[in-house]
């Protein structure tokens, strides 16, 4: 699985970071970072969350 952004989308508003700190992190540029784009299947339930939270649809997983 990867972690795939579409920055031009994404708020950096860190709703993502709340539910999956492991993989999401904004930072004081205010930028969100991926921290690990190919995180394990046990993440993954979180990481459904993340997508399904954020609230500009800049997030999916691709298999």
């Amino acid at each position: 699985m990867k972690v795939v952004v579409d920055f031009d989308l994404c708020e950096s508003n860190a709703i993502c970071m709340g539910i999956a700190p492991e993989v999401f992190e904004v930072r004081e540029d205010d930028f969100l970072y991926i921290l690990d784009e190919n995180p394990p299947e046990s993440l993954r339930p979180r990481l459904e969350e993340a997508v399904m939270s954020c609230p500009r649809a800049a997030i999916k997983l691709v298999d």
